[in-house]
């Protein structure tokens, strides 16, 4: 345990030291050394710290900040640094009690001021680091995004990727240097979008307009997914994400991935929800990455491999969902591995994999359901139904 705080990191906005609190400013006045982006470095007045640039890219600079360690330091970030900024990559490499931190006003709340937007009602994003596609689930007809972006060419990025989806009818209201002498304030659509000389530190405030809004419940229709027809029928999804039970913070294992389509409903369940999907054909395991990134859930890990072999070493689940791949191995192999607890959902369409979970069920339990689906299709002159294969689900609790 530290003896005491040696690193202070301040949230510093446009309007430099002035908007400081009184800590802030004791802290400044008491620091050997002060690290900093350049901006933020030029906001400060002479002082007898000795300044040093933070460099690019950022997880460079945690060692030389390390090497300060026992020194009076202060980092300078931007606005409020543990709201998508340095604060808790920062405290991830410090002891408890090496380090104290005055936060500024944050981008979001000057944004929603300028704006006058209630900030509990709108979706804050940064995006400065982060692909752009993360924003796909929000967008929808008359949603508000605050959105942290990387510079003057990333809200071009942005203008060009709603038009892309479908959103250049979009406002883009283009917030620069908030809260400082160099403050703007500009309004175009995505569409119309020409600005050249943006400032940084930029943000946009969004208001969502045309374009097709991505449904907020699992059972997704089949469009959103690029597939060679290896994905679950939406309805049957729908229950398969049912029966696995996402819940907050929790993570999936998704043998057999096919298109991702049931691990990516089910990272779109909640934000902090992980998944690793185990695909044993490397192309499908491509699209299924490229079907993650392009609705907004990038943080889906895909390995490629076989089940059982690929799962060793990997940290147990909550959940695992067996669309493809399963046999009397695979499933000995979870129920040696698995803690109890565990909630498992296989789906299967042939005899001999119905006749197993039969077995299975039959041996620990759970419940098992056979779902027969029809659609109406063209007969002659009139209509009658066409069925699909039917499919056996068992889903049990570890």
């Amino acid at each position: 345990m530290s003896e005491g705080p040696w690193l202070t990191i301040i949230g510093l906005g446009e309007d430099g030291p002035e908007g400081l609190s009184d800590a802030s400013r004791t802290a400044l006045a008491a620091a050997k050394v002060v690290m900093g982006p350049p901006r933020h470095l030029s906001l400060l007045p002479e002082i007898v710290a000795q300044r040093v640039e933070w460099p690019v890219p950022f997880a460079d600079g945690i060692a030389q900040l390390l090497e300060f360690r026992g020194q009076a330091t202060v980092v300078l970030a931007s606005g409020d640094p543990f709201w998508f900024g340095a604060g808790s990559v920062l405290a991830r490499h410090l002891e408890p009690g090496e380090w104290v931190a005055h936060p500024g006003r944050a981008t979001f709340s000057l944004a929603a001021a300028a704006m006058a937007w209630p900030l509990e009602k709108t979706t804050c994003m940064g995006l400065h680091a982060a692909p752009l596609s993360r924003l796909r689930p929000v967008l929808a007809e008359g949603q508000r995004a605050i959105l942290l972006l990387r510079d003057g060419d990333a809200a071009a990025q942005l203008a060009e990727y709603l038009s892309n989806e479908g959103f250049g009818a979009s406002q883009m209201h283009v917030l620069e240097a908030l809260g400082g002498p160099r403050e703007r304030q500009r309004q175009t659509t995505a569409s119309t979008f020409a600005f050249d000389d943006i400032s940084h530190p930029v943000c946009v405030a969004l208001e969502c307009a045309g374009g097709l809004a991505l449904p907020t419940v699992p059972g997704r229709s089949t469009v959103w997914f690029d597939h060679d027809g290896q994905i679950s029928k939406p309805p049957m999804r729908a229950m398969t994400l049912a029966a696995l039970a996402p819940s907050a913070g929790a993570h999936l294992w998704d043998i057999g991935g096919g298109s991702g389509a049931v691990a990516i409903e089910w990272l779109l369940s909640h934000p902090t929800t992980t998944a690793t999907s185990f695909e044993a054909d490397p192309t499908r395991a491509a699209r299924i990455e490229g079907n993650a990134v392009r609705l907004g859930v990038d943080r889906l890990r895909v390995l490629t491999g076989r089940a059982p072999a690929v799962l060793q070493d990997e940290t147990p689940p909550d959940a695992v969902f067996i669309g493809g791949g399963l046999s009397e191995v695979l499933l000995d192999h979870l129920w040696q591995m698995l803690p109890a607890g565990t909630r498992v959902v296989a789906n299967a369409v042939t005899l001999e994999s119905e006749a197993l979970l039969a077995t299975w069920q039959a041996r620990n339990g759970g419940d098992l359901l056979r779902v027969e689906l029809s659609r109406a299709q063209p007969l002659g002159s009139r209509r009658g139904w066409s069925a699909a294969n039917p499919i056996v689900q068992w889903s049990v609790q570890r």
